[in-house]
């Protein structure tokens, strides 16, 4: 079995924080399968901020290197820094050629400590690699003799050269491709105007089978200028990645969440946080993490409270971010006439408007042309979408956003505060009409998440009997839990691991261990007396402490099985109740 490994750190944080995307990733790890034959065309990746695509793509590169297979990924974060032309094509070419070397001696450090320019020259020189060689001779050269653009040449070009001189494929990953154009300069000082051209020099390798790019951009009305400008708009087939996730992914978000940063949640809670969150992992995050005074995550006022100051306090991290985005429009489009469409599109996203549509519907005391000048602004700053037709416009379909938007603007334009809590309180009435369905969700989610729906159980309850989760309970005595952990691990003298997928500590000083099985089929006498095995090495390594063994089988356990279990009191169970 492949083990993954993370050469690359990537921003998320915990590699497991990164849940969900399974369709995006079988539509890429399809695309990536073509690349040995040639067959994968180059991709741009569109999205707003906090999207996931920066988690996306690094995601990517580290299973590629990882598999040390027959693709090797490049990956460059084109960083909104100004830098001078030469310096960028020197950083480009010491990132590509460190993770080339470091795909090659499998050595990960160089990922994130790339080798300086005679450092590979010198790896070349003793691995005859005179692609390195005159790689290094040539930089140095060419910024002696001020030759920039050639120096940049060597640096772009390297890994569709390499690929074809040597038989090989590399992916190139530019995440954040938009800023090739606003922050590498010309001028040593880094004054004046960058060089918004720069984009153009992937024109050619744009269209490379044997290092084909995938690119990223975060505001789509610049980067799509840049592509159609610059690329040509078919040399980058593109994919638009929506901010959410589809909700049983959304609802495994909140309970990663909740257990690496230990939220109280209960299950009924965490239903309600992803459902008002949208599934969207960055609301989610903000959400369980929010720095509102009084956040109480544990019941439905709790969660309204906490959502409304992520939407409404301009000091939050959900509202900051936004802001980003929308005071950058601003600047653009500081009239009220511009607020008031702007608001009205993203109310009314199922549908285009033409000017003509939105002057009569808002009864604007603007021209036809004037209400098409601004719809139009409104579409250079990401906040509108252009249909094909050229006088058809339609709201961003992100619920987020429009939530942030009847913040900011319903007051100034309509003359009266939105009444969020009001929303989200009906929002989760409504959920209770589907409790039958979302019970069932839950149950479905526990062949893959059974260990923090137990976990998360745990840490809500804190004060509870183990009669509450299980049957064939022998010591039922209170529990009042101080720490829970998820696959903890030990190690005898002898070098044996036993993992262990729920761990409770008591203040009583007895602990709760819990074996999850997530298999369709029930579990049979073999499993358990394997559990039993663990046990015993546990009680071993810690003679004093008293435990609680307990058997969480999604797929149900086989009448020996638990008649044996009940022997030897291991307390089991086959779901996990949302709904108390």
């Amino acid at each position: 079995m492949l083990k993954m490994q993370y050469p690359l750190t990537e921003k998320i944080g915990n590699p497991e924080l990164l849940v969900g995307r399974e369709k995006e990733f079988t539509n890429f790890n399809k695309w990536i399968s073509m690349i040995p034959d040639r067959l994968s065309k180059s991709r741009v990746i569109l999205a707003r901020r906090k999207s996931g695509k920066t988690a996306f793509v690094q995601r990517i590169f580290n299973q590629l290197w990882s598999a040390n297979g027959a693709v090797i990924p490049f990956y460059f974060e084109i960083a909104d820094n100004k830098i001078w032309y030469p310096d960028f094509a020197v950083k480009y070419y010491r990132s590509f050629a460190s993770q080339y070397i470091s795909f090659l001696e499998r050595d990960e450090s160089l990922v994130g400590q790339p080798l300086n320019l005679p450092e590979i020259k010198e790896y070349g020189l003793a691995n005859s690699n005179k692609l390195l060689v005159h790689d290094v001779d040539s930089l140095f050269l060419y910024k002696e003799m001020g030759l920039h653009d050639s120096m940049w040449e060597i640096a772009n070009a390297a890994p569709h050269r390499f690929a074809g001189i040597l038989d090989i494929r590399f992916l190139v990953i530019l995440d954040e491709f938009q800023n090739i154009s606003k922050y590498v300069y010309r001028n040593e000082d880094c004054k004046g105007k960058a060089d918004d051209t720069l984009a153009g020099s992937y024109h050619s390798y744009s269209e490379s089978k044997v290092a084909p790019m995938l690119v990223t951009g975060s505001y789509l009305g610049l980067i799509l200028d840049i592509i159609n400008k610059y690329l040509e708009a078919g040399r980058l087939s593109r994919f638009f990645m929506k901010p959410y996730l589809t909700p049983e992914e959304g609802l495994q978000a909140v309970y990663k969440y909740a257990e690496f940063y230990q939220q109280d949640l209960s299950l009924e809670s965490a239903i309600q946080i992803n459902e008002l969150c949208m599934s969207d992992p960055f609301f989610i995050s903000c959400v369980i993490q929010s720095n509102f005074e009084n956040k109480d995550l544990r019941t439905v006022q709790g969660v309204v409270d906490t959502v409304n100051y992520e939407i409404s306090d301009r000091n939050s991290e959900m509202s900051v971010t936004w802001g980003e985005y929308i005071e950058a429009a601003v600047e653009r489009i500081n009239d009220k006439h511009a607020k008031h469409i702007l608001l009205h599109l993203s109310k009314h996203n199922q549908r285009y408007w033409t000017p003509q549509e939105v002057k009569d519907y808002l009864n604007l005391e603007l021209g036809v042309n004037e209400v098409h000048r601004k719809m139009l602004s409104l579409v250079a700053s990401d906040l509108l979408v252009q249909g094909v037709a050229d006088i058809d416009f339609r709201g961003l379909q992100d619920g987020t956003l429009n939530l942030i938007l009847r913040t900011r603007f319903e007051k100034e334009i309509n003359n009266f505060e939105p009444d969020l809590k009001t929303d989200f309180l009906a929002q989760i009435q409504a959920l209770k009409t589907k409790e039958r369905q979302l019970q069932g969700m839950i149950n479905h989610l526990s062949g893959k998440l059974a260990e923090s729906q137990l976990a998360l159980a745990f840490l809500n309850k804190k004060s509870f009997a183990l009669s509450d989760f299980f049957q064939g309970v022998v010591d039922d005595t209170p529990l009042t839990i101080t720490k829970v952990k998820q696959r903890v691990s030990f190690e005898t003298e002898a070098g044996k691991v036993i993992e262990f997928d729920v761990m409770a500590e008591s203040e009583s000083g007895r602990v709760v261990l819990v074996e999850v099985k997530k298999t369709k089929s029930k579990i049979g006498l073999k499993v358990v007396k394997a559990f039993e095995e663990k046990l015993a090495v546990f009680g071993q390594l810690f003679p004093e402490t008293k435990i609680l063994p307990a058997f969480f089988s999604v797929g149900g356990f086989t009448q020996e099985a638990l008649d044996y279990c009940r022997q030897q009191g291991i307390a089991t169970a086959e779901i996990i109740k949302v709904f108390s």
